[in-house]
């Protein structure tokens, strides 16, 4: 398993320069980025898309993508590489490729009337067939379809008239062709360009679901046309509002006959039409940019809603005295849309998903670059604000905590290689580009302050902002010049050099002192106070161009440089030559940094699309990750968080990385209280080869100096400080913050932040109001509206009016209502009672809950109904609505209606009666939103769920389940109420220790839990060293040598103590014996009726720690044991509802039990039939109600049965499957598929002893905490921890 993970993902925004770069199909949409197919999935428990996978093959860029009309699990996509590749969904790989065509495929499709096989065309055409199972054999030409004179731009099967397809071309003209007769082509060209030789190209076709001929075609100038195909004629032209907007986009809106959008070129104007009218029912402004891409598909969260409204009021009979049903919401005020949701792509690369029936977005991701991304770096005196610059001309500054966009330069810079930050807190960037030589981009006031020109028209490949001397700046470029000069634009040296220079960097720890690096394969460092322009020093060595130099910044006089050779190579400059070369990359090496910690910590990227981490003392690569599906570009870090890694690659993606498993000696010490000697050290002691590592940076120092200056509980400030030093950003400093609310520690000082992310219950409210405050203040208007009203029922209306001039006013509301004037009703509902009015206005909230309109909020505040609310926002994924809704509820802020007679309430602590309901619904929603954030690998934004409602305990079992230990032992000390979590924590922290080999630290944690004589015995069990060490490792633990455990198990043996005896063998010279014993033990309980999982738990855990090369010299003894820790794992597996796994620990028992034919006392077919009876009852994973046609007598009363030997879960964690930080995110690397599911690995795979096979690392986990023996079978125990 790879030691660097993967912490976050800025993906790449979607690209606007091919047609069909989006698509749509059920549950799942994609669109592309240049180099790679983002997929979306449906979420159907929190009702959203999710980012499911990252789909690269292509080396090019994409030019098109369709998926299969039949098969949602198959797509194709093309490039620019001549190549065609069939995706599989499912199994994240292509099915089949098509390489090496002869042109580059405009537009691909899938051939309606063959689904195996898929169309693709050139610029004019000829149009071709790929029966992809076939391979490269099953390639053939339409001969319908090929000479067109005009490009074209895209075409469409028709799905209901078999072989009939459109395109549409260049000039604006329109080709039917349908296979086996004679084609039409080139019709239908806007009126205005009959006559001229000028293009309006066809930006959009879609054939009508409904018709067999009827076409819906977009031209970007001539607007929209739907068309006859079969008489050749325009049934309608559609009348743009004004000659400035320009259609780029359509799309048919399903479920809604006749109703189609369109999306505006340049500007974010979204439009619905029918095609009974000639202009638009509506337009709304969604966003600034224009449209580039429009893909409708049903919303399924609403469908679902509709089918359980539908059943709820099934069979509703209505009489001329009852509640009238209310009519749809299409003959209200407002113009209802269908529950649509509409895939929005944008020219500036953003992505979105708008949901057409509500009209708002579902999730809009902004300013996403387009193409690669060459540069990134982190704001000097801002952790969280990260910098990126990209081919496509723009510089983007990132807020790493939220992954989103928060300032975009103005662009059209051409492409921007490299940038460099203003030093401090000036707020400004200067940038070097390929024409435009470099700029000073000011953030604060938005635009381009300074332009450098000194390079001419040659590009500029590197600039530097001199962070101690906030004048100068260096740039270098391919006129062979490295220029010094002033923000001023005063130049002070120009160094020539033979050829292009690539790298630039000043020297951290001397202002005058920088070096380049050379197209003639040179390093040079120079000195600015010398009076030559010449080179003090030129290093050669490398066999290719030089692109990247880097001073180290903590050891003076060290640099490195990468280069084209793949090599890199570390120069030390007072000693004039290589001190060492760092051989592994297969391309040219890019990224370039040394880490600001750890004085020997090196990173690179390179064109072999791996990050390498080295370690310079000895030359090794420690570890080496290919996440990135391309080039990677930029690397950096912060000072600050030392350990949390940014890269940038071609594939448009930014990455965040977790370093700190490579330094969790230091982070281990430091909770252990361990002397900080072992914590922080000099330089030249951490780069002793063998040496444990040590903190040697600027930061750290200062966090040690700011702890020696506290008073009171320093190590809880040791801790917090640390936490954040070490931990990447998703939650850890919002979680600290809480932790010091829940505390009362008026000492600690919320910080700016706080609000914007998830606080307390007790300032919710406060907060809230006060946001609300500040929008008022801003006036805002709204684009556009909804327009058309209901009809009028003339003889309604008047029975009406005669109902009120009777004087019976009910009547007259009824009859409102049945108009859908609902206002006029609730205006005179009071006249007849205040209950009247509150339930009529509950049935009006029900009609737009029913129709999932937000209107239904207003009505249930005004009402009270805090529970309708909060299951409406649930129902939304709305969950931080609905804890807000819950909080205000329990506060008895929400208005409570009464009779006239007002009586005065019963109050309880503040608050109304019915303030325990309300308690239960606000823990109830923050414990749904804490799910949310932990089943989206977000643990510690979980666990501040649960600290907001003063939850520490389902806080702490958040981080342990999420397997942050480190901040779970730390949050635990701090909080200090939850200690039997913090013991848990501190139990698998200690494995963690084992798995680096530091056996005494490991002790040393135990040491920290009360009653821990077990934990010890367990862990010195374990400790495969030599005897001398063992011994030791036992004294440390205060058990006797291993000579003296084997004598004290004799001793016991012979007083009949089986498990102390047990015990003592197992950690002695013998341990075989203890094993026997306890074997013995085990079986003896197995062949008891009414036997339970308590009785041989404890037993099969001391004896699983024996020692694996003993445990594989008695083979049989081992399939025993193996056998029961499977079986027995598999039923506290379904304890702790472990349900992923549980069918597979049952099949290895069962596996195990025929393979070696292990004597232990279960029948055969025992553990099938109880595996049989579980699903029958759980369906595998879930917890659905049981089948009733596998629920028999036998299996139910078997089911029960086993319940019965489970029993109730002793461990204080909560139960459910663990999920791993940031194990969602999807990778470029190799596709890892899980032995233990089958399932393809999504995130980390953790990679068994055969080095072959591989599980999740969640599914890793749960195994190991329920059976600590490997999958495989061999005996080994694995350790995830």
């Amino acid at each position: 398993m790879t030691m660097v993970k993967q912490v976050g993902l800025l993906p790449a925004g979607c690209q606007p320069w091919n047609h069909d770069v989006c698509a749509t199909s059920k549950d799942r949409f994609a669109y592309c980025a240049t180099l790679a197919i983002y997929i979306y999935q449906f979420d159907r428990k929190y009702k959203e898309f999710k980012l499911q996978s990252i789909m690269s093959e292509h080396k090019k860029t994409i030019t098109a993508i369709s998926w299969n009309p039949q098969n949602p699990d198959l797509f194709v996509s093309s490039s620019t590489g001549h190549k065609l590749v069939v995706w599989d969904v499912v199994k994240q790989r292509p099915a089949m490729k098509l390489v090496n065509i002869k042109e580059i495929p405009v537009c691909v499709g899938w051939c309606t009337h063959d689904l195996d096989v898929v169309s693709f065309v050139y610029s004019r055409g000829p149009m071709y067939m790929w029966n992809y199972p076939k391979g490269d054999r099953g390639v053939s030409v339409v001969k319908e379809a090929q000479s067109f004179s005009s490009n074209v731009c895209q075409f469409r099967w028709h799905r209901r008239h078999l072989g009939k397809v459109v395109f549409g071309h260049m000039d604006g003209s329109i080709s039917v062709c349908i296979l086996g007769s004679k084609s039409k082509k080139h019709l239908l060209r806007p009126d205005n360009l009959e006559d001229s030789d000028e293009d309006d190209p066809v930006t959009s076709l879609e054939w009508d679901p409904l018709s067999t001929d009827y076409l819906l075609m977009a031209n970007l100038h001539f607007g929209v046309r739907l068309v006859d195909t079969s008489s050749l004629s325009v049934i309608t032209r559609f009348q743009l509002p004004s000659a400035a907007s320009h259609i780029q986009t359509l799309a048919w809106v399903n479920g809604a006959p006749g109703m189609f959008v369109t999306g505006d070129s340049k500007s974010g104007i979204l439009r619905i039409w029918n095609v009974s009218k000639t202009m638009p029912i509506e337009s709304i402004k969604v966003k600034k940019t224009g449209f580039h891409a429009l893909q409708v598909i049903d919303s399924v969260s609403s469908q679902e809603t509709r089918s359980e409204d539908d059943t709820a009021s099934s069979g509703c009979h209505l009489s001329s005295t009852s509640q009238v049903e209310p009519p749809t919401m299409t003959t209200q005020a407002h113009f209802a849309l269908p529950p649509s949701q509409l895939v929005c792509t944008f020219t500036d690369g953003g992505v979105g998903l708008y949901n057409l029936g509500r009209r708002k977005w579902g999730f809009l991701r902004d300013q996403g670059h387009m193409e690669t991304i060459f540069d990134c770096k982190f704001k000097p005196d801002n952790s969280e604000l990260l910098a990126t610059a990209s081919f496509d001309g723009t510089i983007k500054v990132w807020d790493i905590s939220t992954l989103k966009a928060m300032y975009t330069s103005p662009g059209n810079e051409g492409v921007i290689y490299n940038i460099s930050w203003a030093p401090a807190d000036l707020n400004c960037i200067v940038a070097c580009t390929s024409k435009n030589g470099a700029f000073i981009w000011d953030i604060d006031r938005g635009k381009v302050t300074k332009r450098f020109t000194e390079h001419g028209r040659q590009s500029v490949y590197s600039v530097s902002w001199n962070q101690k001397d906030s004048k100068l700046i260096m740039t270098c470029g391919g006129d062979g010049y490295c220029i010094i000069q002033q923000v001023d634009g005063k130049v002070i040296h120009r160094y020539k050099h033979p050829g292009t220079v690539f790298g630039c960097d000043w020297n951290s720890h001397n202002k005058d002192m920088l070096a380049t690096g050379c197209e003639d394969k040179c390093v040079r460092v120079f000195y600015m106070p010398a009076s030559s322009e010449q080179p003090l020093k030129v290093f050669s060595g490398h066999s290719a161009k030089v692109f990247h130099v880097r001073w180290s910044p903590l050891r003076e006089g060290i640099l490195c440089s990468g280069s084209d050779d793949g090599s890199i190579r570390v120069w030390e400059y007072t000693q004039e030559q290589c001190i060492s070369v760092l051989s592994g990359h297969s391309g040219p090496v890019r990224g370039l940094m040394w880490n600001t910690e750890i004085p020997y910590l090196l990173i690179s990227g390179s064109w072999d699309y791996s990050i390498r981490i080295w370690d310079t003392r000895d030359g090794a690569c420690i570890d080496t990750v290919m996440d990135h599906g391309a080039d990677v570009y930029g690397l950096t870090c912060h000072p600050k968080r030392p350990f949390l890694l940014a890269s940038s690659s071609r594939d448009s993606t930014v990455r965040l990385w977790s370093l700190t498993s490579l330094i969790q000696p230091i982070e281990l010490n430091i909770l252990a209280r361990k002397p900080w000697t072992e914590i922080i050290g000099s330089t030249e002691s951490a780069m002793c080869l063998g040496t444990p590592p040590l903190l040697t940076g600027k930061h750290s120092r200062q966090l040690k100096q700011q702890l020696e200056h506290m008073e009171g509980d320093v190590f809880s400030h040791t801790l917090r400080l640390f936490s954040n030093f070490f931990t990447q950003p998703a939650g850890s400093n919002n979680l600290w913050e809480l932790v010091s609310v829940v505390r009362d520690d008026d000492s600690f000082v919320l910080s700016p932040t706080y609000k914007t992310g998830i606080v307390h219950m007790k300032h919710l409210t406060v907060y809230k109001a006060s946001e609300a405050q500040e929008l008022e203040m801003i006036k805002m208007s709204k684009f556009g509206g909804g327009i058309g009203a209901p009809s009028k029922d003339d003889q309604l209306r008047e029975a009406a009016n005669i109902h009120i001039r009777l004087g019976n006013v009910q009547r007259y509301c009824e009859l409102m209502v049945e108009l859908g004037e609902w206002e006029k009703a609730l205006c005179v509902a009071p006249a007849v009672s205040i209950n009247y009015w509150k339930s009529l206005t509950q049935r009006y909230a029900d009609s737009f809950v029913r129709e999932d309109r937000d209107e239904a909020i207003v009505l249930d505040i005004a009402t009270g109904n805090a529970k309708q609310l909060v299951e409406f926002f649930r129902k939304r994924g709305q969950l931080s609505d609905a804890v807000l809704t819950a909080q205000v509820a329990c506060e008895g802020l929400l208005p409570q209606i009464s009779a006239a007679s007002v009586t005065t309430s019963v109050m309880i602590n503040g608050y109304d009666s019915n303030s325990k309901e309300n308690i239960k619904l606000l823990q109830e929603t923050s414990d749904e939103l804490a799910d949310w954030y932990f089943q989206n690998g977000l643990p510690a934004m979980a666990a501040c769920c649960h600290l907001a409602v003063n939850d520490c305990q389902k806080a702490m079992s958040k981080l342990i389940r999420g397997n942050e230990l480190e901040l779970a032992v730390s949050i635990g000390t701090v909080l200090n109420t939850t200690p039997q979590h913090l013991h848990n924590a501190i139990e698998l922290l200690s494995r963690r220790c084992e798995q680096l080999g530091k056996w005494d630290l490991a002790v040393d944690m135990l040491k920290l839990i009360p009653d821990n004589r077990l934990l010890l015995a367990r862990l010195c069990a374990r400790c495969a060293a030599s005897m001398d060490e063992i011994n030791y490792l036992h004294q440390a633990a205060n058990f006797p040598s291993m000579d003296e455990c084997l004598a004290e198990a004799e001793r016991l043996r012979t007083k009949a103590h089986r498990f102390e005896c047990c015990l003592f063998y197992i950690l002695s010279t013998s341990p075989e014996l203890g094993l026997s014993i306890g074997l013995e033990k085990v079986k003896g309980d197995l062949n008891l009726e009414g036997w339970t999982v308590e009785d041989v738990w404890d037993f099969l855990q001391i004896m699983s720690c024996i020692k694996t090369e003993r445990l594989q010299q008695n083979i049989k003894m081992m399939c025993e044991l193996l056998t029961l820790c499977a079986y027995i794992g598999g039923l506290v597996a379904i304890r702790r509802q472990y349900y992923s796994i549980v069918p597979a620990l049952f099949e290895h028992a069962r596996s195990l039990m025929h393979k070696q034919k292990v004597d232990i006392p279960l029948p055969d077919g025992q553990i099938t039939s109880e595996l049989l009876a579980w699903k029958a009852v759980h369906n595998n994973v879930s917890n659905s109600p049981p089948d009733e046609s596998l629920l028999l007598a036998e299996g139910d009363s078997l089911y029960q049965l086993i319940m019965k030997r489970i029993g109730k879960e002793s461990s204080p964690i909560e139960l459910g499957p663990d999920c791993v930080a940031s194990s969602h995110l999807p990778s470029h690397s190799d596709v890892h598929v899980s032995i233990i599911t089958g399932e393809r690995i999504q995130g980390l795979a953790y990679f068994l002893e055969d080095g072959k096979s591989t599980i999740s690392v969640n599914e890793a986990l749960m195994w190991a905490k329920v059976n600590p023996f490997s999958p495989l079978g061999s005996g080994m125990r694995i350790n995830p921890f």
